[in-house]
Order: C-alpha cells, then sequence, then structure tokens
C-alpha cells in the first residue's frame, strides 16, 4: 500500500486549528500577566490581529471570547480611566484604537453566517457597553452615574447599517443589507424592550443617525428601524415604570436640580460617556405645552430640554419626546425609490402598529397627520389603514379633517366589493359611520353608492350591503324616505360622477337597486333584500355574521340545507319516460333527451 506524501486534509486542519487555539491561548495569558503586574500589553496587538485574520467560526470565537476577557481586566483595572501623565495618555489612545478595532469587528460578525457568532457578538458588545459605562461612573469626578454613547454608537450603527461580515468565507455571499432574525430578537427580548436606559439611548442615538445618513447611501437602514420599532412591546406610561437599568449607576435617583450639569468629557480618549447636547434644540420641540396657572412640579421634573442625561432617563416626557422624534425621522424616509410596491408595504408595516403602539406615546399625535394623510392616496389595503388612523387623530386628538369622508367615498369604487380585504373595509367603514351626529345627506351618498356598487358585485359582498345599510337606515330615519319613494321613475336624480358625498343629490333619489335583489337567484340575497319591505322592527344586525362570507360558504350553506319540498319542473314528464332512462343500460342525458325543437 503506498504510503501518502501528506496528511489527509481534515488531519491538517485538526491542526492548524489547534495550533491558532494554542496561540490565542497563550495570548490571553501573557496580557492577563501583563495587566496584574502594569508590564507591556504589545501582545494586544496579535491578538486582534489573529481574530481578524482567522477564518474558522470556532477559532474566531476562541479570539472574540478571549479579547473580551482581557479588555474586562483592562476597563476593571482603571487603565481607560481619565487623567494620567503624557505617557499614560499615549498608551490609553493605543489601547483605544485596539478597542476599537475590536468593537468594528465585533459589529461585523452581527451579519456573519453563522449563528453562534451573531449572538455571541451581540452579547458581547452589551457586556462592554456595562463595563465601560461603570468604569466611566467610577472614574469621574465627583463620581455619577455614566452611559458611554461613544461604544453605544457603534452597536445602534451595526444595528442599522449593517455593515457585512469581515470574515470572508466566500467573495460570492453578499451581505443582505438587513437585520438578522435572530439579532433583531435576541436584541428585543433581552435589551430594547426590557431595559429603559437601552431604550432611550437607542430612540435618540437612532433618530439622529437616521437624519444624518441618505436613504441612498444606506437604503435598508430605515427598514431595519422599522423592524426594530415593530418589536416594542413595552413603552412606560408612568414614572414608576421606569425602574429597569442596564446600567445600575443609572438607576440611582438624579439631583435635584432644574438646571443642566455640564459634564467633562474627553475627546483624546476617545471617550464619549454622557454627552449632555445642552443645546441641543431639537428636544425643545417635544416639550409638552405647560397648562395655565398650573405650578411648576417640585425636583427633577421640568422642561425636557433643560435636563441631565440623567435627569432625562428619570423623565417620562423625555421618553416621549425621544420616541416621538425617532418616528417623525422615520416615517418621510419609508420609500422605496422606483418601487411603489416595496414603499406601499413599508406603509402599512408601520400603519398597522400606528394606532396602538405609535400614537399614544407620542407627544403629539397630531404631528404624524401629513404621513397618514399622504398614505390614503395608496388606496386599497394601505389606505384603509391611514383612514383609519386619521380617525383615531380626529376622534380621540381632535384633530381637524374636513375632507375624511370626502376622501373614505373615494374609496367605493367597482373594484371595493371584489378585493381581499373587503371584509376590513366594511368592519371600519361601520366604525366611520357609526356617529348620529353626521349628516343625512352624507349618510345617503354612502347607502345609494354601495347599493349602485350592490348591481355587480359578488353575492358575498351583497350579503354585507343589505345588513349594513338596514343598520344605517334604523340609525337614521330620515334616510326612510329613500326606501318610500318609488323607484319605477325612468330618472334618478343620484348623481354618480360626484366626489363630494355632499353633492350627489342621493336622498332626493331612491333604493331601487336593493329592491330589485329581491329577485335575485341566490336565495340568501333576496331573503335579506325582503326585510326592507317589512316594519324596522327588528333589532340592528351584527356585521360580524355577515363580513366573513365568500363563494365557498355560501355554496357550502346552498348544498348542505335541507330541501323540505321539491323544486318544481318547467316541463311535466310522464312517468314511463322518465323509468325508460333511469333502466336505460346506455346512460344518457334527460335534459339533452327533453330538448328537441319539432324534430330537429
Amino acid at each position: 500500500m503506498p504510503v501518502r506524501s501528506l496528511p489527509p486534509p481534515a488531519k491538517r486542519r485538526k491542526v492548524e486549528q489547534s495550533a491558532i487555539a494554542h496561540s490565542i491561548q497563550e495570548h490571553e495569558e501573557q496580557l492577563t500577566a501583563a495587566v496584574s503586574k502594569n508590564t507591556s500589553l504589545n501582545a494586544l496587538a496579535d491578538l486582534v490581529d489573529l481574530a481578524q485574520e482567522t477564518v474558522d467560526p470556532q477559532d474566531i470565537s476562541k479570539a472574540i471570547y478571549a479579547l473580551y476577557r482581557v479588555f474586562v481586566i483592562i476597563i476593571t483595572s482603571g487603565k481607560l480611566s481619565l487623567g494620567g501623565d503624557e505617557s499614560t495618555k499615549v498608551v490609553k489612545a493605543w489601547i483605544w484604537e485596539r478597542l476599537n478595532i475590536y468593537v468594528d469587528l465585533l459589529a461585523s460578525l452581527l451579519q456573519d453566517e453563522e449563528k453562534a457568532l451573531r449572538v455571541s457578538s451581540l452579547q458581547i458588545l452589551f457586556s462592554l457597553q456595562k463595563h465601560l459605562s461603570s468604569s466611566a461612573s467610577q472614574s469621574s469626578s465627583p463620581p455619577s452615574p455614566q452611559f458611554h454613547v461613544s461604544h453605544f454608537k457603534k452597536i445602534v450603527s451595526a444595528l442599522l447599517s449593517c455593515p457585512p461580515s469581515r470574515r470572508r468565507v466566500s467573495d460570492n455571499v453578499k451581505a443582505s443589507g438587513k437585520i438578522e432574525a435572530d439579532v433583531l430578537t435576541l436584541f428585543l427580548d433581552t435589551w430594547f424592550n426590557i431595559h429603559d436606559d437601552v431604550r432611550w439611548f437607542f430612540l435618540r442615538e437612532a433618530g439622529t443617525m437616521l437624519t444624518a445618513t441618505s436613504v441612498q447611501n444606506q437604503p435598508f437602514m430605515p427598514m431595519n428601524l422599522l423592524s426594530i420599532l415593530e418589536g416594542l412591546k413595552t413603552f412606560p406610561t408612568q414614572t414608576s415604570e421606569l425602574n429597569s437599568w442596564w446600567v445600575p449607576e443609572l438607576g440611582q435617583k438624579p439631583p435635584k436640580t432644574k438646571k443642566a450639569s455640564k459634564e467633562d468629557s474627553n475627546d483624546s480618549d476617545e471617550e464619549e460617556v454622557e454627552n449632555q447636547d445642552t443645546d441641543d434644540d431639537w428636544r425643545k420641540f417635544f416639550d409638552e405645552p405647560e397648562a395655565k396657572g398650573t405650578s411648576k412640579p417640585k425636583g427633577p421634573i421640568g422642561r425636557v430640554h433643560t435636563l441631565t442625561i440623567h435627569q432625562s432617563l428619570h423623565h417620562l416626557p423625555s421618553h416621549r419626546a425621544v420616541f416621538t422624534r425617532a418616528w417623525l425621522t422615520l416615517l418621510p424616509k419609508l420609500t422605496v425609490p422606483h418601487d411603489l410596491e416595496a414603499t406601499r408595504s413599508l406603509a402599512m408595516r408601520a400603519l398597522n402598529v400606528m394606532h396602538r403602539g405609535v400614537m399614544p406615546h407620542l407627544t403629539r399625535p397630531v404631528l404624524v397627520m401629513d404621513w397618514i394623510g399622504a398614505c390614503v392616496d395608496y388606496g386599497e389595503a394601505v389606505g384603509l389603514l391611514a383612514l383609519n388612523a386619521l380617525f383615531i387623530l380626529m376622534r380621540e386628538y381632535n384633530l381637524d379633517y374636513p375632507s375624511f369622508y370626502t376622501r373614505l367615498y373615494a374609496f367605493l369604487d367597482r373594484d371595493v366589493l371584489h378585493l381581499k380585504h373587503r371584509a376590513r373595509f366594511f368592519r371600519m367603514m361601520d366604525m366611520f359611520l357609526s356617529s348620529t351626529h353626521l349628516p343625512s345627506l352624507l349618510l345617503a351618498s354612502f347607502v345609494k353608492r354601495l347599493a349602485r356598487l350592490s348591481l355587480n358585485a359578488p353575492p358575498s359582498a351583497i350579503v354585507m350591503i343589505l345588513p349594513f345599510t338596514y343598520n344605517i337606515l334604523k340609525r337614521h330615519p330620515a334616510l326612510m324616505i329613500m326606501i318610500h319613494r318609488d323607484g319605477d321613475s325612468p330618472h334618478d336624480p343620484f348623481v354618480a360622477s360626484e366626489t363630494n358625498p355632499l353633492l350627489t343629490e342621493a336622498l332626493s333619489s331612491s333604493l331601487w337597486e336593493i329592491q330589485s335583489h329581491r329577485s335575485h337567484y341566490h336565495s340568501s340575497v333576496s331573503t335579506l333584500a325582503k326585510i326592507f319591505s317589512e316594519a324596522f322592527t327588528k333589532q340592528p344586525y351584527s356585521m360580524e355574521d355577515f363580513l366573513d362570507h365568500t363563494y365557498a360558504t355560501l355554496f357550502d350553506t346552498e348544498a348542505n340545507r335541507k330541501i323540505k319540498k321539491e323544486p318544481a319542473l318547467a316541463i311535466e314528464t310522464d312517468q314511463q319516460s322518465k323509468s325508460n332512462f333511469v333502466n336505460s343500460d346506455e346512460g344518457g342525458d334527460v335534459v339533452h333527451d327533453l330538448w328537441t325543437f319539432g324534430g330537429i
């Protein structure tokens, strides 16, 4: 048997992997000893370079965890704290440079094809955030709670811009630019929905970052931010709910001062902690107006733009302010150039959470009125959701939108009764027209328009229109004249082409279209149409009983219905011919046998 000149490939890879792992372990032990003995940290650069050059997932995992343990020792030992002579500052700058390279590597691994690396990188990034913030809090003079903003900005940028992984396994694998599902879920469930400080800083930095970035350069950044904001399930509604902190020092009660204190920052160390932004005027825009005659509250409560970072974290209006700014920055950027369907899809995602998850937490909900009004023009399901949001703004937040019912009337076209979202449309329209204070001219136009559309509608849509019309007539007796008026006149005064529902002359017309359905071929439709010939003594119909009907449900109803008596035949046949046909071995079609024309 010939002797192999080279070892098997698998064995060679195993030897190389063990050598890299052994090198990582040696560097970590050397650095740990160097920190305790305060000697040279040159091996830190070698370990960082080794982590960048490693390709195997197991080896790079060992490298990033080794670097994490080394940097935690360096941070907790105070080697990155402020102060020191010139030589000390040079060493700190060098360590910060290595740390930034390491953080950039972790940020890129959030898009890696290995799930374990993605999850580990995000966990390490947030753990470093806690250690850096706690170290800064202890080293500040006087000691005060801090949040390491510069490091957190890198985390936010990695989550929104999603840079490609530096572990290049194949050049053919291109980064999607979208946040990975497991990274998104981990971020939401572990930090964003849990810790108040992480949520506050993320909303602030995301709004700032999105403002400074063009959609052309980062086309997926608005989509990624929307995915994160969609997953926000908890938002504080009372100050007592601000009680969970990723950086423990921030849980301390802020000092009871009304003026924002200026805290020092050291840019030479690339350490930015609690950037106070005392001239950040955007916060003034989101301050809620003070009611006249009310006394100013005591303690740290005050105008948002006058608070320190620590005070803002314990101030509920400040959380609402950053939340509002993030959404107002995001909504105009939810567009995909030259792709209307993708833009409509993004708008629908935002509108789905608008009325429950967004508007109740905005400082002024009417600020989103312009964007919602523009979404109405998309029509179909997107336009319906936009109308629903506008209606909530009108009903709960006193929005003045006079053209609302004109826009709603425009949705009543020939296609509305054939859409798959037809049931949702009727649910919303039933809510929009439920008020008894609406003018009869307006309601008459809607009733007449639906009746006209029902002439070409499928039976499953007609069985929605009939009880819907019955409920409106019962709620507004002034419309009863439309079913009592003679419909045999050759001239119908209704102006179908008029776009203003107050000018259609529908109240002068009649509902002859509803009367025609008494002769409809489908028994369910004809039976429902007969209720308009009876006294209006029945209770209003529950629309939910009719909204889910389709061709399939109507067919099943007819097929499973018990026939009490046999239907009448148009042609009488004698029993002998019928028996001959039934007993025939050749078979045939009795209708064909009866369909004769004088022996032809």
